[in-house]
């Protein structure tokens, strides 16, 4: 459970304060007396699967997902043998309206972080079947802290934040240096409201190549 590439010099001063090692306290005894998700070794796939010098992209969700075998460290994304959840088959279509891309029939989007799509959970554990049991215990604080480093450190980022959560969390970026990307949440409960018909994919694109920043490739 670390963080082993070029985040960590930018966070272990995070790591020192007291909101955080209480969390990881908090975490620890959580792992031993629940069923918590993900997988204990995965919390900080975020950041060992983009390394914060190739981050291009950052995609913000809120919880992970509470159901056995779904979350995998990385925002929106499941295991390649999970079934797709709703929001990520409603990401799916509105990927195939954008861009003709056929809709993927996995839900793992690991090929988008390797191309430094950062996809980052504002809360980075959840205890089974119990969606946001693990909000308010510090893991929000940390992220806002990431969102910050990101902010500050890179130039011409893309943010693509979906739904009030989302972008209620990107208040701290800095936006005459970024591009910012907001629309409803790709939710069944709140697509229609204006996810679809967003084209957050070819709109990323496009400024990654007004900035001559290679695209990402999006199909998987």
């Amino acid at each position: 459970m670390k963080i082993d590439n070029s985040w960590y010099n930018f966070l272990k001063n995070e790591f020192q304060k007291k909101y955080f090692k209480n969390l990881m306290n908090f975490i620890n005894n959580e792992y031993i007396t629940k069923e918590i998700y993900p997988p204990k070794t995965e919390i900080y796939n975020a950041f060992n699967y983009t390394d914060l010098e190739d981050v291009k992209v950052v995609l913000i969700g809120q919880d992970p997902y509470h159901g056995k075998g779904q979350a995998n460290g990385l925002s929106f994304s499941v295991a390649d043998d999970i079934k797709i959840p709703p929001s990520l088959r409603n990401i799916y279509k509105e990927l195939n309206n954008d861009l003709n891309i056929e809709i993927p029939t996995s839900g793992n989007l690991e090929k988008w972080a390797d191309q430094g799509v950062f996809l980052l959970n504002a809360t980075l554990t959840v205890e089974a079947s119990n969606a946001g049991s693990h909000q308010n215990k510090g893991w929000e604080e940390f992220t806002d802290a990431v969102i910050q480093i990101l902010s500050e450190q890179k130039n011409n980022l893309v943010f693509i934040l979906w739904g009030a959560y989302a972008q209620k969390k990107g208040a701290k970026i800095n936006r005459s240096k970024h591009f910012v990307i907001e629309s409803a949440h790709p939710s069944p409960f709140a697509a229609y409201r204006g996810f679809f018909g967003s084209k957050p994919f070819s709109k990323t694109n496009n400024f990654l190549k007004s900035k001559n920043i290679k695209e990402i490739d999006w199909k998987l």
